[in-house]
């Protein structure tokens, strides 16, 4: 059960996001829902919170930051946690991203697919930082930390 049942991101006070990044934002919630890993590690000797998690994202004060309850409401954490080492690669795939829809329009597909190829690499850099930056605070896979990183990359877009 170690696993996200639930996603809210809090967006409030952020620019409207375009319909590519609204479409973007379903995409990865709704994959993320249906597949995914999310631990908790134990703390200060006390067993480890038991999922599955409800899980809030906003960016508070410049700041990524993840709440987390039990399916029951139960707030077991929260982490905030910079944004700084996710700038450069939320810009990189943003403009990757760009390229892409653009491409789509007008280039054939040996082309599409070498910009999709490049997107898909930036898309697996961020999942690694957000892995890192989560290291001894939650577990997940690098689906999940992928699926969370477009999620970020909405949340960023605003902030």
């Amino acid at each position: 059960m170690s696993r996200i049942c639930q996603i809210e991101i809090d967006d409030r006070g952020l620019a409207a996001p375009t319909p590519e990044v609204e479409q973007e934002r379903k995409v990865a919630i709704f994959d993320l829902l249906e597949d995914n890993s999310f631990e908790l590690p134990a703390k200060d000797g006390d067993t480890a919170p038991e999922g599955p998690f409800r899980l809030g994202l906003a960016i508070r004060e410049k700041r990524l930051v993840f709440d987390i309850e039990t399916e029951s409401g139960e707030r077991v954490a929260e982490f905030h946690l910079s944004l700084g080492p996710f700038r450069q690669v939320v810009k990189d795939y943003f403009q990757i991203c760009e390229s892409y829809f653009e491409a789509v329009k007008r280039l054939p597909p040996s082309q599409i697919e070498a910009i999709d190829m490049a997107r898909r690499g930036i898309h697996n850099e961020g999942a690694r930082v957000l892995q890192e930056r989560l290291e001894g605070k939650a577990e997940l896979d690098i689906d999940t930390a992928r699926r969370l990183f477009t999620l970020i990359c909405v949340l960023h877009f605003g902030g």
